[in-house]
């Protein structure tokens, strides 16, 4: 372990208060004084001792049946709402929904489901849609009697036979390996366990490329080969990361003459390439250097590089394939540095490039030919997200992206590349919901150090801004990660009861350029919170919303900004609602043998540094709990989270129960068999959303 921990005292036994009669009363966690130290401080924690890795420990165990039974128990009277809010939800799903299909390789594949099905069909046909149906996996029949199931990625041969699949049975993000057969429709006897999805081939139709998981960090940290027909035990070693700060990860370029590797940090990151004829020898594209990023693609003899060299918001460069890999000196711009504009992604396409962009906190897309001019494509709305679809082949004329916003369901366009027609392929079908019945809005709130924060909104017709209304705000704001304003049909059950849905881009994302992030992590955190409380206040202040009808809703690093605004301005909300949330920041990232802890030093800042140790503690929700009121809280976990470790929200809720000082509610929903993103299966996942809406509707006193 990365830090120390002394028993001082073993003192009681663990107690479920109201386990042998009905569950009115919480739960109680004995307190059991353990003494957290690191080179920089040390701090006691009761609660320490829910912490097992194995997952198996009888009090552990029991204690978190008995938080679901007592969550059972008050949200008992919310079961008719639940029940009312799920036929919502799930009446306005189109039961036999399938994808747009794109083109690989000859074929067209694409996903369909069937009416009552929790997991789709994935399949394809070759030459057009008419053709006859291949069925690659039917998931559903995959899925038949396992409390979780998840294909992560798949991978077909280059010559169409075989598709390569990872499988997550449990919830962990631990995948297996496996290979299936398409021309007899057999799965095969290899089967690799502990990867990552995503692998690729190489071009002999018979050697996988993946990435191995470290089975107790599971960080990503060695990219092996796996030859069809042989153990596992002899899969070759490719390239092995040192540095537990780096995530890796392995992928073909739209040419599909190379595969590259890619290694990335917070700080920086790192690609090495080889063909794909003979990947064997990877050679650095250009060495990595701390706050240096770059990304890399390859089609029509040149890279094209992303980059933030000299560019602090990123530009694009480019050059020849003949050129050795290594030297940057040898890039040449192909869109240049443009100031406040963002450049986020790129795709390739023959005879030009497409390029995704932020710009005032909002993506578009800018569509560069070699030859002639370049043009946006269009958007009708104040807030909306268009994203870049890069998939399939690229020499079909047509570049795929998609389109939507607070008010518009997802739809699925294709531009041509040429003449600028644009087609609408899909709109994701919403039954029974008409976007004329409901208003979107981008207005600006200015945080207390004087910075715009922009604010995404959205209600039904007719609202009025008269500060009576109750409102949900949400917001992420970490790694750099942008939330953008994209539909929900869950949401609409909201705004058709008269809340009002806001998103606050706050610090910490990049809505508004890498600053916007620079501005939100590490030792200037804390502006990702008061962001979130300024835009609260500002839009209460501008009557959005009553001042004690406001609720919060936040998941994993979005619950860390819950946690911390609960404890920073616990009057300022009636309910919050955390989902698997990051809340124990100090501790954690003070033990490296936790999953994903040491490469977030760069994120949240390395503990075993006084400077950042001090902040990191200054924030922390867990050590920061108070003898306060706080507002209604309800708080969500798995089990097998891989992400954010079930003991952190586990310990913070015991030890709130044992130091507020209101009456709250305060409920604690654990997934017994899902992941860091709940229960798997496309309508499971709408029951928790119904059980989480019904109590945030209850405690706003929403009719």
């Amino acid at each position: 372990m990365g830090f120390w921990v002394r028993a001082l005292a073993c003192i009681g036994a663990f107690v479920v208060a109201g386990m042998a009669a009905a569950q009115t009363a919480p739960p109680v966690a004995a307190k059991r004084p353990f003494m957290v130290t690191s080179p920089n401080g040390a701090r006691e924690d009761d609660y320490y001792w829910l912490r097992d890795d194995t997952r198996k420990n009888p009090e552990m165990l029991a204690y978190l049946t008995a938080e679901n039974a007592y969550t059972d128990s008050v949200l008992a009277p919310t079961k008719p709402l639940q029940e009312t809010l799920y036929k919502e939800f799930v009446g306005r799903i189109k039961q036999d929904d399938s994808s747009v299909p794109y083109r690989r390789r000859g074929y067209w594949y694409y996903s369909r489901f069937t009416p009552g099905a929790d997991y789709p069909v994935l399949a394809r046909r070759k030459g057009s849609m008419s053709a006859p149906e291949e069925v690659l996996f039917d998931e559903p029949k995959l899925a038949e009697g396992k409390g979780y199931f998840a294909i992560g990625s798949t991978a077909i041969s280059p010559s169409n036979q075989r598709v390569a699949y990872a499988e997550d049975t449990v919830g962990r993000r631990q995948y297996t390996l496996k290979v299936k057969d398409l021309s007899t429709g057999q799965t095969l006897s290899d089967a690799v366990a502990n990867v990552e999805p995503g692998m690729v081939w190489a071009d002999d139709n018979k050697t996988i490329l993946y990435v191995e998981k470290d089975p107790v960090t599971l960080l990503s940290s060695r990219i092996k080969a796996h030859v069809l027909g042989t153990p596992a035990s002899a899969d070759r070693l490719v390239y092995e990361e040192k540095d537990t700060s780096f995530y890796i990860g392995i992928e073909r370029t739209k040419s599909d003459k190379y595969i590259c590797i890619g290694e990335e940090s917070t700080v920086t990151n790192e690609y090495r390439c080889a063909p794909a004829a003979d990947p064997t020898d990877f050679v650095v594209f250009t060495p990595r250097e701390r706050e240096f990023h770059y990304g890399v693609d390859h089609l029509d003899g040149r890279w094209v590089i992303r980059t933030n060299w000299n560019a602090k918001n990123y530009r694009l460069m480019q050059m020849s394939d003949r050129t050795p890999l290594g030297d940057r000196g040898k890039w040449k711009d192909l869109v240049k540095d443009r100031g406040e504009v963002f450049i986020q992604d790129v795709a390739l396409y023959h005879g030009g490039v497409a390029v995704e962009e932020r710009w005032n906190g909002l993506k578009r897309i800018r569509i560069l030919p070699d030859k002639g001019e370049s043009r946006y494509v269009s958007a009708e709305e104040p807030a909306y997200a268009m994203t870049l679809q890069d998939v399939g082949d690229p020499d079909t004329g047509w570049l795929r992206y998609t389109y939507d916003s607070l008010t518009t369901p997802t739809t699925t366009y294709e531009t041509n590349l040429d003449t600028g027609v644009r087609r609408e392929l899909k709109r994701e079908p919403v039954i029974g919901y008409d976007a004329k019945d409901y208003v979107t809005e981008r207005v600006w709130i200015t945080a207390r150090d004087g910075e715009r924060v922009p604010v995404s909104l959205v209600y039904r017709k007719g609202f009025k801004r008269d500060g009576k209304a109750a409102m949900l705000q949400y917001a992420y704001g970490s790694y750099g990660n942008s939330t953008d304003p994209r539909f929900s049909l869950t949401t609409v059950s909201l705004l058709d009861r008269g809340m009002v849905y806001a998103i606050a881009h706050i610090r910490g994302g990049q809505e508004m350029g890498r600053a916007w992030y620079d501005d939100g992590h590490l030792l200037k955190k804390k502006n990702t919170f008061t962001d979130f409380i300024d835009v609260t206040r500002g839009l209460v202040k501008q009557g959005y919303a009553a001042k004690d009808r406001v609720a919060a809703q936040g998941g994993s690093a979005g619950g860390l900004l819950m946690g911390a605004v609960a404890n920073m301005a616990p009057e300022d909300y009636r309910v919050m609602v955390a989902q698997v949330p990051f809340v124990d920041v100090v501790t954690t990232e003070l033990d490296e043998s936790i999953p994903l802890t040491s490469n977030e030093f760069d994120e949240w800042g390395n503990p075993k540094q006084k400077a950042y140790y001090d902040y990191m503690l200054s924030y922390s929700p867990y050590d920061n709990v108070a003898k306060k009121a706080y507002p209604a809280l309800m708080v969500t976990t798995s089990l097998w989270d891989s992400q954010v470790q079930y003991f952190e929200p586990t310990k913070w809720v015991a030890k709130l129960r044992a130091t507020k000082t209101d009456a709250n509610p305060l409920v604690f929903r654990v997934n017994m068999e899902g992941g860091h993103g709940g229960k798997s299966g496309r309508f499971r996942r709408y029951r928790d959303v119904a059980e989480i809406d019904a109590f945030v509707l209850e405690q706003l006193g929403v009719k």
